[in-house]
């Protein structure tokens, strides 16, 4: 198993600034996502690991070999991109096969190690069509069997799953998962779908304007956000966030007033999750709104209150039921999972 490090590197483009100066160790076989919106540099790092950009400054460092100056073909790693990439005149099997090919191996060889990689991502069925008569889903188990036909030291995956319609993303996720599973090759995958993230990942890099913000495991940055960008970019529904101030043992807002040990401070924001919230009888009640929205998602429902600019989403039975402007009485369930951010800063208050 291979650890990939990245050791002060820097990405310009020109005057601008892509990436800033930062480093980071992706463990021997660990799975590590990037995660961030559009823009926020976790292609460019993860092609920069590839070969295919150049590095401004710094070090790329697989299993402690200085690879700057190698070409992709060059440092033994194979790219899944959301794409495909495949080749339209070949069939399945000509397909996961031309890796093997292009080193040589023999026919005999090839063909058994196509059909031992086709059993893995279940294609053994398809060999013989061509990329035009195979589903969305089906065309990427071939770009996976193809990658990892040639058992490389590094997996990089760019969005992999983003053409995919939503049955089929949890499908490949699982896929995905069982594979690294098996294999225990070190993955770098690129993504801004966070469920994508949490589901898959050993440890997230969550993005924003070139920086790592935060690096964990998906438990830790699900349940201990280090900022306001992290807390309402992870969950979906994403995190509740009040602003509202800290007086004589109360965090207060509209309609909103709930006992927390912090110190008497302005200008806060507290998050909570829909799920870490209950509805309950108005003697128990910290939050008192009116229903905005009901959502019903099957196993529960959404229902979203709303006083002036303050909107509240909490997750309740699935059975129940309230009028449109109705007011709900609502507590959270657990002190502990009250969040306290400074609301200039973003920055995490309480531990």
């Amino acid at each position: 198993m291979t650890e990939v490090r990245l050791v002060d590197i820097e990405k310009r483009y020109g005057g601008f600034l892509a990436l800033p100066k930062q480093s980071l160790t992706i463990e021997a076989g660990e799975f590590l996502v990037l995660l961030g919106p559009s823009g926020c540099g976790k292609t460019t790092t993860m092609r920069m690991i590839a070969g295919l950009e150049d590095i401004t400054s710094g070090d790329v460092l697989i299993d402690n070999d200085r690879v700057n100056d190698k070409p992709p073909k060059d440092r033994d790693i194979a790219m899944v991109f959301q794409n495909y990439g495949l080749y339209p005149h070949m069939t399945v099997a000509q397909n996961i096969g031309y890796p093997l090919k292009l080193r040589g191996i023999s026919k005999a060889e090839c063909t058994a190690r196509v059909l031992e990689i086709a059993e893995k991502v279940e294609l053994e069925e398809l060999l013989k069509r061509r990329p035009s008569e195979l589903s969305g889903g089906q065309r990427q188990r071939v770009a996976l069997a193809r990658a990892i036909i040639r058992t490389p030291k590094i997996f990089l995956m760019d969005e992999p799953l983003s053409n995919l319609d939503a049955k089929l993303r949890v499908t490949m996720r699982a896929e995905l998962k069982h594979l690294h599973h098996e294999l225990g090759v070190t993955t770098i995958y690129v993504t801004h779908d966070q469920m994508e993230a949490m589901t898959l990942a050993t440890r997230i890099a969550v993005m924003r304007e070139g920086r790592i913000v935060q690096l964990d495991t998906p438990k830790k940055i699900y349940s201990e956000p280090v900022d306001l960008f992290v807390a309402g970019f992870i969950g979906s529904p994403s995190m509740n966030l009040i602003k509202g101030e800290v007086e004589n043992g109360f965090f207060v807002a509209k309609g909103v007033k709930i006992p927390v040990q912090f110190s008497d401070r302005c200008d806060v924001v507290l998050g909570v999750r829909p799920e870490d919230l209950e509805i309950v009888e108005r003697q128990r009640a910290n939050i008192m709104a009116p229903v905005y929205a009901l959502e019903l998602t099957g196993d529960a429902t959404l229902v979203t209150i709303k006083d002036g600019a303050t909107s509240i989403c909490v997750r309740g039975p699935a059975d129940f039921e309230a009028n449109i402007d109705e007011v709900c009485h609502i507590a959270p369930r657990k002190p502990e999972k009250l969040h306290l951010f400074d609301k200039s800063t973003g920055e995490r208050l309480n531990s």
